[in-house]
């Protein structure tokens, strides 16, 4: 008798438990605020004359979550701590890059109303970012970690992975409001202070390599990378901080394309990987300068420019990032032939190929240039290549799901 009175009051102990476990489930869900700018709902508009591929939005929606959806499987994975997430870069350097961390933020605050998971995935990101400081600058983050979570190749800060976690920040500030369990926007404010203390470089106002660059090394000091030039996100930091700081950042960054594109590149508007020397006349890297032979030249980093100057162009309506991505543009249509399987993976900044095989890394942000463009057709023809392909390697698929997310209108601004 004793034993069969015990039985109910153990599954009446269970049920109870389950109960109180589904209650603390809906009181999360219900605490991950509903987004104010859902995935699709393209609240965000772009300037009058943005071109949007003719397939509709509906189907480029479409295609964009379904890529998502393979992005999400192969690269978005559990950090070494409950509740953590990372994206599995798996470089040859690295397991996590915190460029790929700011892309996995990025990319989880707009999916947001498509992925129910997505304030989960981006308040994990966040936290792993926050269990890696760098050395230099704790508000920033450490820009290599091993698969068992371990900093890796020193543990300073990378300027591009600092910017778009920042920029990310903002939007999920934006998207769910701060009053949850993470302050967005004061999180944001300090990795945008940290960024204007560490990452750009005081008498330029150009941003630097890194963290770890200080002014007994000149040449390092006085350099910039062209893929960090992230002008709506300087341009969302003045307007969301009032910090005309900022505009100033924008407009060192907007002069100096100009300057590179009319001295470098009159014919394509290509801009090297690296730039040195910024402090009196700037000019490209020489080769070797830190990572690679192709260091002045349009090679894997500077492959992102088109996206980043493109999408500030369709955003903001900015003539001078227009005219710059649109000389982008109108250049590689004419290279390529209208044909974007010939965009090739590396050029000098005269039009010259240096890798003569095509990736999604170099084509899909010519997507992005091509929204400010006058050809419908040729961005008709670079969206297929990105709504067909297939799934690459971490880098190129990031960047291309950040290019359709463009592309497709479902980029935020703050």
């Amino acid at each position: 008798m004793h034993h069969a009175t015990a039985l109910p009051r153990r599954g009446l102990k269970v049920l109870t438990l389950v109960l109180a476990t589904a209650a603390a489930l809906a009181a999360s869900l219900a605490a991950q605020a509903a987004p104010n700018y859902p995935f699709g709902s393209h609240r965000q508009a772009y300037v009058s004359g943005t071109l949007s591929p003719s397939v509709g939005r509906a189907s480029a929606d479409q295609s964009t979550a379904s890529f998502y959806r393979a992005w999400k499987q192969r690269y978005l994975v559990a950090g070494c701590k409950a509740g953590d997430y990372r994206v599995k870069a798996s470089t040859s350097d690295a397991y996590v890059v915190s460029e790929g961390q700011g892309y996995g933020m990025l990319i989880t605050v707009m999916m947001a109303g498509n992925d129910p998971d997505a304030q989960a995935l981006f308040d994990g990101l966040h936290r792993y970012n926050r269990a890696h400081p760098s050395v230099n600058d704790p508000d920033l983050l450490a820009w290599a970690q091993d698969s068992a979570c371990k900093n890796v190749e020193g543990a300073d800060s990378a300027t591009d992975g600092d910017l778009d976690i920042a920029y990310a920040l903002l939007l999920a500030d934006l998207q769910w409001g701060s009053g949850g369990s993470i302050n967005y926007l004061s999180e944001a404010r300090k990795v945008i202070a940290a960024i204007r203390r560490s990452n750009i470089n005081p008498n330029t106002k150009l941003t630097n390599l890194g963290d770890w660059v200080d002014s007994g090394s000149p040449n390092f000091y006085n350099a910039t990378r062209s893929s960090d030039w992230m002008l709506g996100h300087f341009r969302g930091f003045a307007s969301k901080l009032g910090d005309s700081y900022w505009t100033g950042v924008l407009d060192a960054h907007q002069t100096l394309i100009g300057k590179m594109q009319g001295s470098y590149a009159p014919n394509t508007g290509l801009l090297p990987d690296f730039i040195v020397n910024t402090h009196s006349t700037a000019k490209p890297a020489p080769a070797n300068f830190l990572e690679a032979d192709t260091d002045g030249w349009y090679s894997w980093n500077a492959g992102r420019v088109p996206w980043r100057i493109g999408i500030d162009a369709a955003v903001s309506g900015d003539s001078r990032s227009r005219a710059a991505a649109r000389k982008l543009s109108q250049w590689m249509r004419g290279k390529a032939g209208n044909t974007p399987n010939n965009i090739r993976s590396g050029y000098k900044l005269d039009g010259t190929v240096t890798e003569n095989y095509n990736s999604s890394f170099f084509t899909a942000p010519f997507g992005v240039a091509a929204t400010v463009d006058t050809d419908q057709a040729w961005l008709d023809k670079l969206w297929t290549y990105m709504a067909n392909g297939g799934t690459s390697d971490y880098y190129g698929d990031s960047v291309k799901l950040l290019s359709m997310l463009a592309v497709s209108n479902n980029w935020l601004k703050p």
